[in-house]
């Protein structure tokens, strides 16, 4: 009986152990390991510590930083040996014999804090400091500190203890917005940190521990007192001996402090936003936000905006063609002739044989608050539009003559019928004599006869950024009517089409490279051909004529060769002049930025007073 019961017992448990066994080993299966919580929550990437770029000059001379904070991230093998073990003693002495937290230094510190009902002492190792410095904010709160614990665990699972100790060493703060060893041995001694003395190296190290009590600029004495505290613990471990010891606490400490680097602001102005055209040229963004519209636009804006953030803030370098002489004789000319006056003024200057940016000068008296006129400011161009729109398109399409004859009477255009500047007519005139007194009536009937969709084409070439459908259908544009207008850069770069028939888009940055050298962005634009060798002869020699013989002698510099054009627009509200020499080509826009009537000045010329003295 009871044999059968059994079997009628076993029966009955059996689907019941088979139940329980799967259902155990479903659960047991959903139990991870504590390391695999922690890397799910924690999520360490590669570790890129932001560190400042720069900007430096045509013969390769720094005139800019960018990018706080002013980090230069350094080898751990080039970081003295000494420097390593100051803060190992003083921050993390059992730094090689623990994996990231100091259990008995958190007990002791729980104890203390404790006690006083708040948080009085730390135990954080090296690697928590590191974890918070890269990860977490600085707040004394009981999550942050274990959220420091948890990065610092799988920092130490990821990281050697020397990649732990060097990334620790680059990113400590050093009060005045700098971080890591080599920025404060920079920073404070203008010395890199293998270079400075035990003693030096002892001093800088002090700071850390409290940035703003041991801040030498502030508070010196305090500095030095920890300094000499530092290097008797050092004696303590006999790293030193009681002579060494002795000796570094006696060494002077002089310190010789770096004055930030940021010179030229209205060309390290433009150096910026054309370093973000370029990261989107390279990588794609500007064909993105070409093709996209609303919203999407606006995301992918973000995107590139934050990668070219991410860009800056990783310790490049920014080849430019900064001419410093020629920048400094371009923000002379506009400032000493404009003295005194409520009138702005901008300036642009490229080298013929590179196309290079080389001087550029956003406004009189220009800081980095302000509007940067040479690249941002769209103005009317006036009659400086005519040698690109109205002579070069009519000479390039009928192959005319310099001499060759336009009437410079009353013309009118679809019932408009503009006005030569002094009101009369003149005549049959030569092209020359045209350009040179600078007749609207015989520009006009230049274009028409090109036909004003072919002399648009011209134009179109130029990658002028705010041409409209507008400008393209009105005649007013022949005489430099526009809805938006150009900057005086882009007509800068149209101008140097007169140098060999060619247009390739000025640039300011020659390369941007890394630390080592490797060049990560170029521009690579080809030339594109715009006037035959013949109309390039032609309008050089019509140029030429203006300095000499029409409106824009003034501005004659006195080389061997000089060319260029006067812009007056309605109501005298800007005053242009452009044009080159054999050896740059440079455009100046004088007026007010909400623009009004300057007619007071015309007879003085300061667009052409300031070209000369950039050009001579």
């Amino acid at each position: 009986m009871r044999t059968i019961f059994g079997y009628i017992l076993t029966g009955l448990l059996l689907p019941v152990a088979v139940f329980l066994f799967y259902f155990a080993n479903a659960e047991a299966h959903k139990v991870r390991s504590f390391d695999e919580v922690v890397e799910e929550k924690i999520i360490i990437k590669d570790v890129h510590l932001p560190q400042a770029s720069k900007l430096v000059d045509k013969d390769g001379n720094p005139y800019l930083e960018i990018h706080q904070p002013y980090r230069i991230v350094m080898d751990g093998k080039n970081i003295p040996p000494f420097i390593k073990e100051l803060f190992l003693q003083s921050e993390d002495k059992h730094f090689y014999d623990h994996s990231g937290i100091n259990a008995a230094a958190i007990m002791r510190a729980l104890l203390v804090n404790a006690k006083a009902d708040g948080i009085e002492q730390g135990a954080s190792t090296i690697t928590q400091q590191l974890a918070r410095n890269i990860y977490l904010s600085h707040d004394r709160t009981l999550v942050r500190k274990v959220s420091e614990v948890l990065y610092a665990y799988e920092l130490e699972k990821r990281l050697s203890k020397d990649e732990i100790l060097n990334l620790y060493l680059n990113a400590i703060y050093f009060n005045h917005q700098v971080y890591g060893v080599e920025a404060a041995a920079q920073f404070y001694f203008q010395k890199h940190v293998n270079e400075l003395t035990k003693a030096q190296l002892a001093f800088i190290a002090a700071i850390p521990n409290n940035p703003s009590l041991y801040d030498p600029l502030r508070h010196f004495d305090n500095t030095k007192k920890r300094q000499e505290r530092l290097i008797d613990v050092m004696q303590r471990e006999e790293f030193l001996t009681a002579e060494e010891a002795e000796s570094i606490k006696k060494e002077p400490i002089k310190l010789q402090v770096r004055a930030r680097i940021d010179k030229y602001a209205s060309y390290s102005t433009y150096v910026e936003d054309e370093l973000k055209q370029l990261v989107a040229k390279t990588e794609g963004f500007d064909q993105q936000l070409k093709n996209a519209k609303g919203e999407e636009k606006t995301i992918i804006e973000h995107k590139l905006n934050d990668r070219v953030e991410k860009v800056k803030s990783s310790g490049i370098i920014i080849h430019t063609s900064l001419d410093p002489a020629l920048q400094q004789k371009a923000e002379n000319a506009v400032n000493s002739t404009l003295s005194g006056s409520s009138v702005q003024s901008s300036a642009a200057v490229i080298k013929n044989d590179t196309r290079n940016i080389v001087a550029l000068v956003g406004g009189r008296d220009y800081d980095k608050t302000q509007f940067n006129r040479s690249f941002q400011g769209f103005r009317q161009p006036g009659s400086t539009i005519k040698p690109l729109l109205d002579y070069g398109p009519y000479i390039d399409t009928t192959h005319a003559d310099v001499n060759s004859l336009v009437s410079a009477n009353k013309y009118c255009v679809s019932g408009w019928c503009p006005k030569n500047y002094s009101g009369k007519e003149y005549g049959m005139v030569t092209l020359k004599k045209a350009l040179e007194q600078s007749y609207n009536t015989a520009a006009l009937r230049l274009f028409m006869k090109t036909g004003p969709e072919r002399a648009y084409s011209y134009l179109e070439k130029f990658d002028f950024e705010r041409m409209t459908e507008t400008d393209s259908k009105s005649y007013g544009k022949a005489l430099g009517g526009f809805e938006h207008g150009m900057t005086t850069l882009e007509i800068a770069g149209a101008y140097t089409s007169f140098i060999d028939g060619t247009f390739t888009k000025p640039h300011a940055i020659q390369k941007v490279t890394d630390r080592q050298g490797n060049v990560l962005y170029e521009w690579k634009d080809e030339p594109q051909t715009i006037w035959s060798k013949s109309t390039t002869y032609k309008m050089r020699h019509l140029l030429a004529g203006v300095i000499q013989n029409g409106t824009g002698k003034k501005a004659n510099p006195g080389k061997a060769y000089a060319g260029g054009k006067t812009g007056t627009t309605n109501r005298t509200k800007d005053l242009w002049f452009a044009g080159l020499t054999n050896e740059y080509t440079a455009s100046v826009w004088v007026g007010k930025d909400i623009p009004q009537s300057i007619r007071y000045l015309e007879g003085y010329a300061p667009n052409q007073v300031i070209w000369r003295k950039i050009m001579r």
